[in-house]
């Protein structure tokens, strides 16, 4: 376990110091940062809590991590969340709503202009 738990720190801690630079970027930058540093806190809080049970010999340590993990994942959530709405907002193109469901909204224009759904009529 301790050997497994090693390997994902490095990963993970390698992963988010690679992203460090990038986490006040939009939201999905900031959503991968923030992921990937949660990631390694609950690395090494896995492994303190293995040895909170392996010593005392019941689940509570196990049940600290779980807690502070969730409001880390809560708290990124939230975040990142604020940081999406604020970036619609900020928007100089916005969503028209009401072809928010069109199921060919996404299509884009062809060289020529014409919406990729004309030329599908022709």
């Amino acid at each position: 376990m301790g050997v497994i738990g090693s390997i994902a720190l490095a990963a993970n801690g390698s992963v988010a110091l690679l992203l460090y630079a990038f986490r006040d970027g939009d939201a999905n930058m900031r959503s991968v940062w923030l992921c990937s540093r949660n990631d390694a806190i609950g690395n090494v809080a896995v492994m303190l809590a293995v040895l909170g049970v392996f010593g005392t010999g019941t689940s509570w340590p196990d049940l600290g991590v779980a807690g502070v993990m969730a409001v880390l994942g809560l708290t990124a959530a939230r975040t990142v969340i604020a940081q999406s709405r604020l970036n619609c907002k900020k928007a100089s193109n916005p969503v028209d709503r009401r072809t928010l469901h069109h199921p060919n909204s996404w299509v884009p224009n062809s060289p020529d202009g014409t919406r990729a759904t004309e030329l599908k009529r022709r």
